[in-house]
């Protein structure tokens, strides 16, 4: 799973599939709430706002 900016998420996906060989569900934070977790603010790939969680 990564939570990451608009500028990563083509890196997130590459490491998704590489990793579990499978494609991913991409969720946009802004349009999601989650009730038992908080996402990180930062993008997991560098410093910018998350936007995106790749799952």
């Amino acid at each position: 799973m990564y939570c990451v900016c608009k500028a990563c998420i083509e890196r997130a996906l590459d490491r998704f599939v590489d990793e579990y060989e499978d494609a991913p569900d991409v969720v946009d934070l802004k349009e999601t709430q989650f009730a038992d977790w908080d996402p990180p603010r930062k993008c997991d790939l560098c410093e910018d706002a998350a936007a995106f969680l790749v799952v």
